[in-house]
């Protein structure tokens, strides 16, 4: 289950400025949406729950979205707000060159709220899958993430990924948002690079897990190096976890990647595989989002996924993956694999 906002992407024709392309090819981008349609296309039962307006676009994401199997029943329309949409650069978001501009003010999705989106259908889960962009749209989807991660009974496991987004918010509130609403989750992604930009928290993995004691389980990714990903609370001065080094990948665009580790990590913990094996198949499904242009990728069938992750540590290492790697019974650019 996954609740937030998806729009309408407008890809660049080629590279250069915004001022100097001249069309744009459309496609659909959203931090929840991309995790739910992961996770169906790789056999897992999905629900997307979200705003869109009564608009050809709203048409456009509900359609694709329910394409890869999501379930999008629980999804509202708006007659009075439309349906947010945003154009980007072709760089990647790192670089200096990179642009974005949004046009999601006042969208549809910013009025979800206590009393505009299913409660009962969102907590119909086992995972509920939510992120720091949605508490950043607008106050009443603040209260909402609030609500959400409250201890409850019966609550469902609550997955948050930090997705923090400085531009977003209209005060300096983000920060302390982000922390309180990942200190009430149960499963918490964020960047070494998020983690010092939105807190001020600087030496690595062990120093965020001092930080954020409270989930049963935190991942905090390291870029190019990979992940690290600790178990159980954190009761002493230094955590217990266990890092996975990514895989090395001939990247065609990096949009979308984290949402897709998400996916890949929550794939593996709904199959109760131990922790180096959820990691790895965040690493994989990471590699399928990097291999591929635009927002969303589908991942490699379970039987690959499932045979790459169980790779000894230096077959791991040897791996090299490039585009179209998911489409082949074995990866076209697997190196040395026994």
């Amino acid at each position: 289950m996954t609740l937030g906002e998806t729009m309408v992407t407008f890809l660049p024709s080629r590279p250069g400025r915004l001022a100097d392309v001249p069309s744009f090819d459309r496609a659909i981008g959203g931090a929840e949406s991309n995790v739910a349609c992961a996770l169906a296309a790789f056999g897992h039962t999905a629900r997307w729950v979200s705003r869109v307006g009564a608009d050809g676009f709203g048409d456009h994401l509900v359609e694709r979205i329910a394409g890869y199997g999501v379930d999008v029943t629980a999804v509202h329309r708006d007659p009075d707000r439309p349906t947010g949409v945003y154009f980007r650069t072709a760089g990647d978001r790192g670089t200096g060159a990179h642009e974005v501009a949004y046009y999601r003010a006042g969208s549809a999705a910013s009025a979800m709220s206590l009393t505009t989106v299913d409660l009962a259908a969102v907590r119909a889960a086992r995972v509920l899958h939510l992120s720091g962009i949605t508490a950043a749209l607008s106050d009443d989807c603040r209260e909402l993430l609030h609500e959400l991660t409250a201890p409850a009974p019966g609550r469902p496991t609550v997955s948050f990924d930090v997705n923090h987004r400085p531009g977003l918010w209209r005060d300096r509130e983000g920060g302390r948002v982000l922390l309180e609403l990942a200190r009430r989750a149960d499963i918490v992604f964020v960047g070494e690079d998020e983690a010092e930009e939105a807190w001020g928290v600087t030496g690595g993995p062990d120093a965020i897990r001092r930080e954020l004691p409270e989930p049963g389980v935190l991942v905090v990714k390291q870029g190019e190096k990979g992940a690290t990903a600790f178990e159980g609370r954190c009761t002493g001065e230094r955590g217990t976890g266990t890092f996975e080094p990514a895989l090395r990948t001939a990247v065609v665009a990096t949009t979308g990647a984290g949402d897709a580790f998400a996916a890949g990590f929550l794939s593996a913990t709904l199959r109760g595989l131990p922790v180096r094996d959820r990691l790895r198949h965040g690493h994989l499904f990471a590699a399928a989002a990097l291999t591929a242009p635009g927002d969303l990728a589908a991942p490699p069938a379970r039987d690959h996924a499932d045979r790459l992750a169980s790779l000894d540590d230096d077959a791991w290492g040897r791996l090299r993956l490039g585009p179209g790697w998911t489409q082949a019974d074995r990866a076209p650019e697997e190196a040395n694999i026994p």
